[in-house]
């Protein structure tokens, strides 16, 4: 899904990945530094864990995005999810007229 005709979907995706990020992330550090805070660690150091799953997902969705390519068969996947069949591409060869005429003889 790349190119400037998949820019709706593309952005939908991007800004539902922005919205899980903003609830989740929060959520994860704090449930983290309590759990850290519970069993006794102190509370300067109580962010170290949680930087390091934040890390470890940083890279995690740094390697998805790397390992992402861009679909030879978006076409046909869209119209087949319609339930149609797909269009064949054309071939345009364009004009082609100066072909057909004769050489000027005379």
């Amino acid at each position: 899904m790349f190119g400037t005709q998949y820019v709706g979907a593309i952005h939908g995706m991007l800004i539902t990945a922005w919205s899980a990020a903003g609830i989740f992330g929060p959520v994860l550090v704090n449930y983290i530094r309590q759990y850290q805070l519970d069993h006794g660690t102190p509370s300067a150091q109580a962010y170290n864990v949680s930087m390091y799953v934040m890390a470890c997902l940083l890279v995690i969705g740094f390697f998805c995005n790397y390992s992402s390519r861009p679909s030879t068969n978006v076409i046909t996947w869209r119209w087949t999810m319609r339930g149609a069949k797909a269009p064949q591409p054309e071939t345009r060869k364009g004009n082609q007229s100066w072909q057909n005429k004769q050489p000027a003889t005379g």
